[in-house]
C-alpha cells in the first residue's frame, strides 16, 4: 500500500511538474505572438506613414503641376487676347492706309487733271504767254504730299504705342512741311493730343488755339474748340468754357456735328447754375438815385468837350 501511495503522489508530483512545464511553455509561447505581432504592427505602421509621406509628396507634386497648367493656360489667353487685339489694330491700319492710300491717288489724278487744264488754256498776261507748269512740280508736290502721308501715319502708329514725344515730333514735321489743307490740320491736332498725353496741358491749348485760327471751317475746328472747352472747366474757367461752347454754336460749321448738341447742353447747364446761385448782396447805404446820379454826373464833362 505505501508504493502504491509512493507511485500515485510521484504520479501526482510529475503531473504537477508537467502542468507548470506546459503553462510555463503556454506563457513563453504567447509573448512569441505578441513580440511577433508588435514587430509586424510596427512594421505596417512604418509602411504606412512612408506611404502616407509618399502620397503627401506626390499630392504635392500633383498641385504644383496643376499651378503651373493654370498659369500656363493663363498665359496663353493672355497672348490670344493680345494677338487677337494686335490683329485687329493691323486690320484697321490697313484698312485706313488702304484709305489714304485711295485719297492719295484720287489727289495725284485730281492734280493731273488741273495741271491738263491749265496747260490746255493759254493765258496772256502783259502781251505775253503765260509760262506753262512743268510736270516735273506736279511730280514733286505728289512725291511730298506721298511723303507727308507716310509720316502721318508712322508718328500716328507711334502715338497710339505711347511713344509721344516721338510722334510729336513727327506730327511736327508733317506740320511743317504742309503747313496747310487736311494734313497740315491733322497734324496739329494730333501735336495737341500728344501734348496733352505727356501732361503738357498749356501747350497744348495754345496748338488747339492756333488750329482754331488757322483752321475756322476745318475738319477739327468743332472738336478743337469742345477740347479746348474741356480743358478750362477742368481748370475752373467757366467764362473760357463758355467762350468756347458759344463758338461751336456761332459756327455754322459745327451746326451739324455732334460737338454742337454737346455743347448746347453744357452751355445750359451752367447758365441754369448760374441763374439758379444766389445773388450777390446789394452794397450798403447806396440808393438807386445815388447809384444813377454819379454816372450822370461823370458823363457831363465828356459831353461838354
Amino acid at each position: 500500500m505505501k508504493k502504491l501511495a509512493i507511485g500515485i503522489v510521484s504520479i501526482a508530483f510529475a503531473l504537477v511538474g508537467c502542468s507548470k512545464i506546459t503553462m510555463l511553455r503556454t506563457e513563453e509561447m504567447k509573448a512569441v505572438g505578441t513580440d511577433v505581432q508588435t514587430g509586424v504592427q510596427q512594421g505596417l505602421d512604418s509602411a504606412v506613414l512612408k506611404l502616407s509621406v509618399q502620397n503627401d509628396s506626390l499630392r504635392a507634386a500633383m498641385d504644383s503641376l496643376k499651378a503651373e497648367l493654370d498659369a500656363s493656360a493663363l498665359v496663353q489667353k493672355r497672348m490670344m487676347a493680345e494677338i487677337t487685339m494686335l490683329s485687329r489694330r493691323m486690320g484697321d491700319e490697313s484698312e485706313r492706309n488702304d484709305s489714304r492710300q485711295e485719297e492719295i491717288i484720287y489727289r495725284l489724278d485730281m492734280l493731273l487733271g488741273k495741271s491738263d487744264k491749265i496747260l490746255a488754256k493759254k493765258v496772256v498776261v502783259s502781251g505775253a504767254p503765260a509760262a506753262p507748269i512743268s510736270m516735273d512740280s506736279l511730280e514733286r508736290e505728289a512725291e511730298k504730299l506721298v511723303e507727308a502721308e507716310a509720316m502721318f501715319n508712322t508718328a500716328r502708329s507711334d502715338y497710339h504705342r505711347g511713344e509721344y514725344k516721338l510722334a510729336y515730333a513727327g506730327f511736327k514735321q508733317v506740320y511743317e512741311q504742309m503747313k496747310t489743307g487736311e494734313l497740315g490740320e491733322n497734324s496739329l491736332y494730333w501735336m495737341a493730343l500728344c501734348l496733352i498725353d505727356a501732361n503738357q496741358v498749356e501747350k497744348a491749348k495754345k496748338v488747339f488755339t492756333s488750329l482754331a485760327d488757322a483752321f475756322p471751317e476745318g475738319q477739327k475746328v468743332c472738336t478743337t474748340m469742345f477740347k479746348l472747352a474741356a480743358i478750362y472747366s477742368a481748370e475752373g474757367n467757366i467764362d473760357m468754357q463758355k467762350q468756347y461752347l458759344q463758338k461751336i454754336l456761332n459756327s455754322k460749321t459745327c451746326s451739324t456735328s455732334g460737338e454742337f448738341e454737346q455743347a448746347a447742353e453744357i452751355l445750359q447747364e451752367i447758365l441754369e447754375r448760374e441763374t439758379s446761385a444766389p445773388a450777390a448782396p446789394a452794397a450798403e447805404n447806396v440808393t438807386p438815385a445815388a447809384e444813377n446820379a454819379a454816372p450822370a454826373a461823370e458823363a457831363q464833362p465828356a459831353e461838354a468837350k
